[in-house]
């Protein structure tokens, strides 16, 4: 007992930084620190790590959002422009037919009834060739097609020789087209090209061509023109229509 005593005091008697429970306490305590210190760096590294992701994401979707505004703006120039372009020729189509002084054909006192319109005969009689003209295409802008067919068909046997008749040649084609007879419509556009190589109509009816070859799945033949259009006549609008109808083919894999 009484050396178990001395050993005792002994023990209590030793200082801090020599007893060995306390020297372990310390040392453990040490460890548990640097153990927080390692979790913390790793949380923060962790941390860094997802934040550099989410910066790359929000770049990456900024750009996608950039590229997807552009796009949209493009659209609507596209638009626009489209919209300029027919507004241009609507007016130009109404300038010349003021200068030109012609009548309205429809219910006129100087010739024929273009309501009761038959084949072989021409809307305005004993008109000359720009009277009978307009005459068909007032019909053809009231979408009597039939009777428009007739007048341009007719008027192109009694005025072959006339300015206007690359013009009715190709409004003859369109009748066909939009009653959506297209074999009857491909050879009479590709008419303005073989008898008009000089028509303003030339890069519409290529495209028309294009078109009506679409309507028929002649693939082949359809993209081969819309690739002329693109290609001859640049900046138009005929062009920029060939290039949309051919890049809906090519989404289609045709």
């Amino acid at each position: 007992m009484l050396v178990g005593a001395l050993l005792a005091a002994g023990c209590a008697a030793l200082p801090t930084d020599e007893d060995p429970v306390q020297l372990r306490l310390t040392d453990m305590e040490a460890r548990l620190i640097r153990v927080e210190r390692m979790l913390d760096s790793q949380s923060i590294a962790m941390l860094a790590s997802e934040v550099d992701q989410l910066q790359r994401d929000a770049q990456q979707l900024r750009g996608e959002i950039e590229s997807l505004q552009f796009e949209f703006e493009q659209a609507q120039a596209r638009q626009r422009q489209q919209y300029v372009d027919l507004d241009d020729r609507v007016q130009q189509m109404e300038t010349r037919s003021g200068q030109l002084g012609l009548p309205s054909p429809i219910g006129d006192s100087t010739g024929g009834d273009a309501g009761s319109l038959a084949p072989g005969q021409l809307p305005m009689p004993g008109a000359d060739d720009r009277t009978n003209y307009q005459a068909a295409f007032e019909l053809l802008k009231e979408g009597r097609y039939d009777e428009s067919g007739n007048a341009f068909r007719q008027f192109l046997v009694s005025f072959p020789d006339s300015p206007l008749a690359d013009n009715a040649q190709y409004w003859l084609a369109e009748t066909h087209y939009v009653n959506r007879r297209f074999r009857e419509a491909l050879p009479q556009f590709q008419r303005v090209l073989d008898d008009f190589p000089n028509s303003r109509k030339y890069p519409d009816a290529l495209l028309k061509i294009g078109y009506t070859n679409y309507e028929l799945q002649n693939w082949g033949a359809a993209r081969q023109s819309l690739q002329r259009v693109v290609e001859e006549f640049g900046d138009t609008t005929a062009a920029r229509l060939a290039q949309q109808r051919l890049d809906r083919m090519r989404a289609a894999g045709r």
